[in-house]
This record gives structure tokens, C-alpha cells and sequence, in this order.
């Protein structure tokens, strides 16, 4: 008899990230995996190319200079920041340490996939709660919160609906939650949300010992090759996080990367004013064309052709000019394309041809 795994392994389907290779095509465009439109900042390509020199020493384990960087930028405090090999590590490791088996994890239907797979990879119930126009519905994940639930998980902005909550709707959700349970904000695009009211979770997390804010350097800061995430979380849970993790979990270039990405002048506001003009070029040009674009607060925007074979056209038409958009059937969105707003230029591009496309 072979050795077998725990049956809820095998239960998961692997992830499948943004394709990045077209045959047959010359120059691809890229626009399948929310990657900031202007690649890393120059210092932390600078740190990077520097840090290779010392590629032979260990990390620090404790990540002390990323962590107070991270403080100081984000008025934090740095002994409430726990670092990790991007923020999918963070998430795991907290399902990890708080799912498992008899335990149930609650998340909205089109919450970032993983959630899902992490939770089953864990021994969790995944209970996916229905959502109202593409929005988490509170209530709902409130109503699926059952006797041996431990963890909620909610992504704002989510992905990939792009949609958000009032903050006044999260506040609710952690009050009315039952406080053994554990509030996990993924707020991987909080840099992107233009909202006056948005707070991505400090105020949560400071308030009460039962909610974990997860944050990114692969978005904004153009990082997602260095995989590079960090946690804000109450003591008692850094604790937890601290036993669980791995000794080295991040590279010493990931971090020296990470200190200069969040000291780059002007970074920030640059990236944040790019995306927000060029998400509303590219929706207003799709709406003209007659499709459905879908209100976003990150760096992409979800296009709705309404039928999942219209999707598949409008992927495969994209494809021949070497526009790589992201299909979302994984996401119960067969109906639907991502698309990342890139440059200006990748932005004209999509514009071009889908509307092209729904020209017919």
C-alpha cells in the first residue's frame, strides 16, 4: 500500500499563478498577476545588486532593521511586526497555527484562492460565503460562523473583485464577531485605496488581541520576485508567529530591498496617482465600448463579458497581440477577465483591442 497524505491534502488544486509566456509572440505584455505597473524602485534595485556581495552570510533571523523600517514608515510598533517570504507565508502560517483539523475558516466566495487552499491544506473546513454584487457580505460571514470556527478571512480590497467595505461594515464585523475567533485583514492593495474612512487594520488590530492585518512589498513597491511580506499583529499572536516560523524565512536581499523600497522619495504618490488615473481611463474607454467593468480599489480592474465563452474570446483575442490578462474561472468567475493596470502604453493597448474586440 503507498504512503498516503492526510486526505485533505489531496483535496487541494494547486495554484496556478499569471501566465507570463505566449508561443509564437514577440513582445508580451504582462497583465495576469497585479505586478506594480513600474517595476521595483531604484534603491531597492541598488540594495539588491548590493546585497549580493554578502549572499554567503545568513539573514538576520529576526528581520530587526526591515521590521524597524517598516515601523517608522507606518507609525508602528516594530516589536508588533512579524516579516515573512511574502504575506502567502503570514497567511499560512496563521491557518497553521490556528486552523487545522476540526477547525472551520470562513471567507468570502471570491476571496483570494489562498485562503482556500491553505485552510484544506491545513485540515480546515472552508466555508465560502455568497457575496452581494462582487462585495463581501457581513452578514453572511457572520451567519457561517458556526461552533468550531476560528479564523475569518477577509481581503480589502479584494481580490480579484476589486471591490471594498466601508470601514464602518469591518468595524461591525469584528464587533459582532465572537472574539475567539480570529479577524485576518489581507490589505495586500491598502497603498492603492484612495478612501478618506479606509483604514487597512491598524485601528482593529490595536484595539483587541483578535485581528492580524497582512501586508505586502509585492504591489506597490513592485517586489513580488523578492517575495517579501510583513504581519501587524497583537503580542500574544507575534508570539505564536515567532514559534512557527521558519529561522531564515527571509532573504537578506529581500530585506535590504524592503528598507530602501519604503525610504524611495515619492514612490508612493507617484504609483498611487498613475493607478488611480489609469484605472478610470481604462474603465470609462471598456464602459464605452459596452462592457462591464466592475468597481475597483486596487491595481486592476475585473471586466465582465457576461458568459464565460465571451471571456474566452476576449482572452484569446487578447493573446494574439500578446496581452496577458487573467481568466477567473478558479474564482468561480468564468464570465470575467483581471486585468492589471500597467503603463500608460499597456494601458492604451488593452483599450485598443478590447474595444476592437467588443466592436465585434
Amino acid at each position: 500500500m503507498p504512503v498516503m497524505p492526510r486526505p485533505s491534502i489531496l483535496s487541494v488544486e494547486p495554484y496556478v499563478g499569471g501566465e507570463s509566456k505566449l508561443p509564437g509572440v514577440n513582445r508580451i505584455i504582462k497583465l495576469s498577476s497585479n505586478e506594480g505597473a513600474f517595476g521595483p524602485p531604484p534603491g531597492a534595485i541598488a540594495a539588491i545588486a548590493e546585497s549580493a556581495k554578502e549572499a554567503h552570510r545568513y539573514p538576520d533571523g529576526d528581520a530587526k532593521a526591515l521590521r524597524e523600517a517598516i515601523g517608522k514608515r507606518f507609525g508602528l510598533d516594530p516589536a508588533r511586526i512579524v516579516c515573512g517570504n511574502g504575506s502567502d507565508e503570514l497567511l499560512s502560517m496563521l491557518i497553521l497555527a490556528y486552523g487545522g483539523e476540526g477547525t472551520e475558516l470562513v471567507m468570502s466566495a471570491h476571496g483570494f484562492m489562498m485562503y482556500d487552499i491553505t485552510g484544506r491544506w491545513a485540515g480546515c473546513r472552508v466555508i465560502k460565503v455568497p457575496e452581494k454584487n462582487l462585495t463581501a457580505d457581513v452578514d453572511g460571514l457572520l451567519a457561517a460562523v458556526g461552533p468550531r470556527t476560528t479564523l475569518l478571512f477577509l481581503a480589502n480590497p479584494n481580490n480579484p473583485t476589486g471591490s471594498i467595505l466601508p470601514q464602518s461594515e469591518v468595524d461591525r464585523l469584528r464587533r459582532e464577531l465572537r472574539e475567539d475567533v480570529l479577524l485576518v485583514l489581507d490589505s495586500a492593495y491598502a497603498e492603492y485605496v484612495t478612501r478618506a474612512d479606509y483604514d487597512p487594520g491598524v485601528k482593529l488590530v490595536d484595539a483587541g488581541s483578535n485581528t492580524v492585518m497582512c501586508r505586502t512589498f509585492s504591489k506597490i513597491f513592485g517586489m513580488g520576485g523578492m517575495r517579501l511580506g510583513w504581519a501587524y499583529a497583537p503580542q500574544p499572536i507575534v508570539d505564536v508567529l515567532g514559534r512557527v516560523r521558519g529561522p531564515f524565512n527571509v532573504n537578506a536581499s529581500a530585506m535590504a530591498a524592503g528598507i530602501a523600497a519604503l525610504a524611495e522619495p515619492g514612490w508612493v504618490e507617484t504609483s498611487v496617482a498613475h493607478n488611480t488615473a489609469q484605472r478610470a481611463k481604462l474603465t470609462a474607454a471598456l464602459t464605452a465600448a459596452g462592457l462591464k467593468v466592475w468597481p475597483s480599489e486596487g491595481n486592476f480592474a475585473l471586466v465582465d463579458f457576461g458568459s464565460a465563452a465571451r471571456a474566452k474570446a476576449a482572452d484569446e483575442w487578447l493573446r494574439t497581440r500578446g496581452l496577458i490578462v487573467r481568466a477567473m474561472g478558479g474564482y468561480g468567475l468564468a464570465q470575467a477577465l483581471r486585468v492589471t493596470i500597467g503603463t500608460e502604453e499597456e494601458v492604451g493597448l488593452v483599450i485598443e483591442a478590447l474595444t476592437a474586440f467588443a466592436n465585434g
